[in-house]
């Protein structure tokens, strides 16, 4: 994983200095058009997705978002054959070692009752959670997807979404007045360590290069497999070639 920009030896070339990344909000009202081209695309049908055999499968989403977000993934991929389910997860917005405890709890139950590994398919954060539950539980995970999730850097985001990730981290603060650093790339907790180390499992980073939330660049992991796609951010839980590429995947 890529920690954050290293502060420069003495002599050397000063590390170069990331402009904010201002996003295209939006441009993210498109992702209603691309359910739409979901919907009426072939992969949709099932058309040339291998039948899934009851393969287990834990969605989770995005930063603000709950298991609503995904429930037209869940759907398709009950009807391919796998069982599909939901995180637990309302609303993402907790402190992230909180989630992460809580997403382990969650994969425990899904591993038990399938008895057999689960593939996790994770959304923006919900795919920074996912990958940190993989590194604590690599037994109990068969694969990682993620979408849109900013691996290589998790705060590279747009400045809209940074001030939301601010209110977040006020009321962590408010709720939690001991731990000042939630939410920030200084977390103490051991989140940030596992989101820095390397999965044991297969890694499936899928990007959109026309991302107005994250910055593409950041979603690109060393020894992942980094696959780009054209859409939205939001866009990438209802995006067919995405659906494409999770069925070849899975």
């Amino acid at each position: 994983m890529v920690a954050p920009l290293p502060t420069a030896e003495p002599g050397s070339a000063p590390s170069p200095i990331v402009p904010p990344f201002r996003g295209n909000l939006l441009g993210e009202a498109r992702f209603q058009l691309e359910f739409v081209g979901l919907l009426a695309s072939a992969v949709h049908r099932g058309v040339g997705v291998r039948p899934g055999d009851g393969d287990p499968v834990l969605a989770v989403p995005g930063f603000l978002a709950g298991d609503a977000s995904l429930a037209v993934l869940r759907a398709w991929l009950r009807r391919c054959g796998y069982r599909a389910y939901r995180s637990g997860i309302a609303w993402n917005v907790d402190c992230s070692e909180a989630a992460v405890r809580r997403l382990d709890r969650r994969l425990a139950e899904v591993a038990e009752r399938a008895g057999r590994p689960v593939t996790v398919i994770g959304h923006s954060r919900g795919g920074l959670l996912a990958h940190a539950v993989a590194v604590r539980r690599p037994s109990r995970v068969r694969r990682v997807i993620t979408l849109g999730s900013p691996l290589a850097s998790p705060f590279d985001a747009s400045v809209l979404t940074l001030a939301a990730v601010g209110g977040a981290r006020l009321g962590q603060n408010l709720l939690r007045p001991a731990r000042p650093q939630c939410l920030t790339t200084d977390c103490p907790c051991a989140f940030g360590r596992d989101l820095r180390a390397a999965t044991a499992v297969p890694l499936t980073s899928i990007r959109t290069v026309e991302d107005g939330i994250v910055r593409p660049e950041s979603c690109v992991v060393d020894g992942a497999d980094n696959v780009a796609v054209r859409g939205s951010h939001l866009g990438l839980c209802v995006n067919a070639e995405v659906y494409s590429r999770i069925a070849r995947l899975l």
